[in-house]
Formats: C-alpha cells, sequence, structure tokens
C-alpha cells in the first residue's frame, strides 16, 4: 500500500495538483493519466521518494519496485547482475559475502557475518536469484547469451528492458512504472500485461498505451483539474466516467444559473416596495445558489485529419525480390508484395526483425522522399501512378531543420499557404497563439512529433508511411491519430507496437520473424484467429 497525504506540487504560478490526498490499495493497479506536462512523472517520483514534494507526505512500502530512466547507470555491471540489484537487501547481503569470501583468513565474527548473510540470501531467494532474473529477461526478449554482457555493449531499448526486468524482480510491495511500454515489441507488452495482471501487490504505472491501460489497470489515477481523481476500471472507463461527472456538473450549474436569474428578477422588481422581508430571504437565496467555478481541465485535444490533394492510382506500390542483409545477417530475404489504393498495412513483429529496414528500402528512390539512408542489396521497388508519400521516421531529429520558427519550418511545404491557414493547423495540434513562434531547436519530442502531424496535413499526401508515429505522444494524441488514420482515404504502412492501431487501423498485415515476412491480406483480429487455428 502507497498513502498520500496533502501533497502539493507547483511550478511557479502553474499549480500541478495541490492537497492530494489518496491511498494506492495492495491488490489494485492504477494507471497514472493525465496530458504531457501535467505532472505524472513528478508524482511518480514523489511517490519512489526520488523528489520531495512542495508540501505533504507519503508512506511506502520497504520493498519497492522503480523503473530506472537513467540507462547508463549500471553500465559497468553484468546483465543478470543488473536484475537482481532490484532487491537491494539480497544485493548488499551478495556483495558482503563476496568480499568476506575474499579474505586470505576468516575470524570467528567473519563466520558469524556470514551466516547472517546466508539467512538474508535464503530469505530473500538469493540461491535462485540468477534463474530467476533469467526468466524476467527471456520474458522481455533479452536472449541469453546477453546475460553474462556488461550493460555498456546493450543498445538502449534492450537497456530499458532490462532496467525494466529489474523493477519486476524480488517480488516488490508496490510497482512503480513509468512508461514501462516503450521499446517494447507487441508480444513483449503481451508477456507484461500477463505478468502485471498476476502480480499481487500495488501497481502504479505511466503509459500512453490505451490497450495496455485498458487490460491491466482496475483503476485510473487522472491527474486533472489540480488534483487527482481515481475512477473504477480501465482507461476507456476513466474516459466515460469522467465525461459523465463533468455533464452532471455542468448540468447542475445550468440550473442553478436559472434560478438564480428567477430570483434576481423578483428582487429588482420588488426591492423598493412593501415586500422587503421576501426581497431579503430572496438575496440570501441567491448567495447560496451562487455557482461554483469549474476548475479548468488541462486535457487538449488535437485534431489530425489526413487529405489527399488527389488520389493515386489502383496499384500504388508494387516490388519483388527485396533483399537486405548486414554482413552475414540476413535481415529481408527475397520479399515481395504489392499494395492497392487504400489498404492500410501493419508492419508487426519483435525489435530488430527488419520493419524499419523495409521501410527505408521501400522509399529508396520514392516521389517526394529523401530522408532515407538505406539501400537494398537486390530487388526491384515500383510507385504507381500520382504516388505521393508522406513519410514520419521513428528516428525524426534530423527532419526538422534547426534555426528557425515551427510556424516558418511548416511554411516552406507549402508557400502558397495563407498564415491562418498555417496558424490554423499548428492550433489543431496544439501550438495555440505565440507557440507557433517557438524555435525548433527548442521543441520537445511530443511538439517535435505534433509538427510532423502538421507537415503531413498541410502536404495532404495519398501515402502515408509511419514509422513508429507514437513515441512521445500522450493519449489524446494517439486517440487523435487513430481516429484519423480510420478515415483516410488513401493508402498507409504502419510501424506500430500499439494494440489498438494495428486492431483499429491495420487492414493488412506484414508479420516480420526471423529474415521472413508473412504477408496476411486481413485486419489483425483475423490474423489472430488464423494464428490460433493453426496451432
Amino acid at each position: 500500500m502507497i498513502s498520500v497525504s496533502n501533497v502539493s506540487m507547483r511550478y511557479g504560478s502553474k499549480i500541478l495538483f495541490e492537497d492530494v490526498s489518496t491511498t494506492f490499495t495492495a491488490g489494485r493497479r492504477y494507471g497514472l493519466t493525465g496530458p504531457n506536462g501535467a505532472g505524472k512523472t513528478t508524482f511518480m517520483k514523489i511517490l519512489a521518494g526520488e523528489q520531495d514534494a512542495q508540501k505533504g507526505t507519503v508512506v511506502r512500502p520497504k520493498k519497492l519496485g522503480v523503473l530506472r530512466q537513467d540507462q547508463f547507470a549500471f553500465d559497468a555491471y553484468r546483465v543478470i547482475d543488473t536484475v537482481i540489484m532490484g532487491n537491494k537487501g539480497l544485493w548488499a547481503a551478495l556483495e558482503e559475502r563476496e568480499v568476506i569470501y575474499g579474505k586470505a583468513e576468516l575470524t570467528d565474527e567473519d563466520g558469524i557475518r556470514l551466516g547472517e548473510l546466508e539467512g538474508i540470501v535464503g530469505d530473500e531467494d538469493g540461491y535462485e536469484a540468477e534463474s530467476n532474473a533469467a526468466v524476467l529477461l527471456q520474458g522481455l526478449d533479452i536472449s541469453d547469451e546477453l546475460h553474462e554482457r556488461r550493460m555498456s555493449e546493450l543498445q538502449g531499448g534492450q537497456k530499458v528492458r532490462v532496467l525494466l526486468a529489474q523493477a519486476l524482480f524480488g517480488n516488490p510491495q508496490a510497482l512503480l512504472l513509468d512508461e514501462p511500454t516503450n521499446h517494447l515489441d507487441l508480444e513483449s507488452i503481451h508477456w507484461l500485461q500477463d505478468f502485471l495482471v498476476r502480480f499481487e501487490g500495488t501497481l502504479i504505472t505511466i503509459s500512453h498505451d490505451r490497450h495496455f491501460l485498458n487490460s491491466v489497470c482496475t483503476h485510473i489515477a487522472d491527474i486533472d483539474y489540480q488534483t487527482i481523481i481515481t475512477y473504477t476500471g480501465g482507461y476507456d472507463d476513466m474516459v466515460l466516467q469522467k465525461t459523465q461527472v463533468r455533464s452532471r456538473l455542468e448540468s447542475q450549474n445550468e440550473q442553478r444559473e436559472k434560478k438564480i436569474a428567477q430570483l434576481n428578477d423578483f428582487i429588482a422588481r420588488f426591492s423598493a416596495g412593501t415586500r422587503s422581508s421576501q426581497v431579503n430571504s430572496r438575496k440570501k437565496e441567491v448567495e447560496r445558489l451562487q455557482t461554483t467555478e469549474l476548475a479548468r481541465s488541462n486535457i487538449q485535444r488535437p485534431y489530425i485529419r489526413f487529405d489527399q490533394v488527389r488520389p493515386s492510382g489502383k496499384y500504388v506500390l508494387e516490388f519483388e525480390g527485396v533483399s537486405k542483409a548486414y554482413g552475414d545477417l540476413k535481415v529481408i530475404d527475397g520479399f515481395a508484395a504489392s499494395l492497392l489504393r487504400g489498404e492500410k498495412v501493419c508492419l508487426m513483429g519483435r525489435n530488430g526483425q527488419g520493419k524499419t529496414t523495409l521501410i527505408k528500402a521501400l522509399l529508396q528512390g520514392a516521389p517526394g522522399v529523401d530522408e532515407t539512408d538505406l539501400s537494398i542489396d537486390s530487388g526491384a521497388v515500383k510507385w504507381g501512378h500520382e504516388a505521393q508519400i508522406g513519410y514520419f521516421a521513428q528516428d525524426h531529429t534530423g527532419s526538422i531543420q534547426k534555426g528557425m520558427t515551427a510556424a516558418d519550418w511548416l511554411h516552406q511545404f507549402d508557400p502558397r499557404a495563407t498564415k491562418e491557414e498555417i496558424r490554423g493547423i499548428l492550433g489543431q495540434m496544439l501550438f495555440s497563439g505565440e507557440e507557433g513562434m517557438k524555435q525548433t531547436a527548442a521543441l520537445s519530442g511530443g511538439e517535435a512529433a505534433r509538427l510532423l502531424f502538421c507537415k503531413l496535413m498541410l502536404q495532404k499526401p495519398n501515402i502515408l508511411v509511419l514509422d513508429e508515429p507514437t513515441n512521445h505522444l500522450d493519449l489524446e494524441s494517439i486517440n487523435a491519430l487513430n481516429i484519423a488514420l480510420q478515415k483516410y482515404e488513401g493508402t498507409a504502412l504502419l510501424v506500430t507496437h500499439d494494440h489498438d492501431l494495428i486492431d483499429e487501423v491495420g487492414t493488412r498485415i506484414w508479420h516480420f520473424e526471423g529474415n521472413k515476412i508473412e504477408d496476411f491480406k486481413g485486419p489483425y483480429a483475423e490474423y489472430q484467429s488464423a494464428l490460433s487455428t493453426s496451432k
């Protein structure tokens, strides 16, 4: 259990949350939600004891599993040891035991201390520590041959998985997970969901994955209206309840305003007459009924709409024999396919299986695209008549030119667009007022992603190629993207691990495994059904 009492946090005049008192109960799984900048990570750090609240207290259990955000903190350690460090008491006992055993001669005191340490190791399942840590790593797709490597030898996404295993290790009484699905493929996300549903302690997680929150959470703790309100159920349940609460408050206020207007009318008509006692009673009634000002919600919802200048031809893309290898490692081996206008293809599979490689290979020499840096070893790629491509790169740090404002950067993609049109598109993606004049070098990851969507909306391509577009987006933006892609009449190639995007947008699946790609012509639900039937 984690208990919070009268906790407040503000930055200057901006109040994140004030006088929050709540309890996170054992056996419940809480999703901590709110838009970017609402204070989710700040609140999580306060719960973990990594940051002090400006006011209030937090009571937390002794064994707390926390997903660390510093990928480089454990570079000197073996992968397997980094996981075991998740149980601080066990790791301290193992280290002290190692020091004592390293002595040339042992004293009687050393012998007594070794007995105490062996007791700690036994109580904490230390004799099975490496095997238990290996099971967690395997579930998160960290292969056995990496377990003995140093953390410094791993890629960034692999390090995040190891740190997630560290948080899960040692049977913690509570888990604090900030964006645990980042850098996880869909299979690893499903494994994590199953693990967390079985977890018996207190779970608090921040995630921008709606399906993950709906699958895992029993409650949602939502940061809004300068406080934290807890709702029963998953994310979709919270949205419904929150809408109903807001509607009820607004309806009550409308009724009170009507009553106040009627009373004020009576007061105005009879205040100078003989009915002073009735006038005074109505004045008191007005004071009692004065509308309580509703706290303003900090949620902002972007509006995404993808149009086309003109549709493409019926046959959008044809390629055959496409192959790509890195040295002896074959990533893509002779893949061939053709796309028809209006198809929405989801590229799925574990990380490192070649999804981005294929996207970049297909985009080599594609009309209007000059941001790729990959050539194929063999094969032929042909884009169809009137193909106009809008590309969202997974690593889009170099996609936005520095040294200019967001508005000026966007305007260069359609010089004929008026300033009002540019401001309108920026406003749709929450760059309101002066925010459109923000320097591109100062954009956050989420702002950069939203600006790239502004570019796609301005260009109006008939083919969208989106490689991990939900990275850096909050839930409201991801939901807006989901709706926009469902309504889009053009063709789309989409690399994503977001379950809802795959399930609700995709009409065709390319599944990557090994160096093979399975081409399933149908939506994700039918693909899953076909997999179940074949097993």
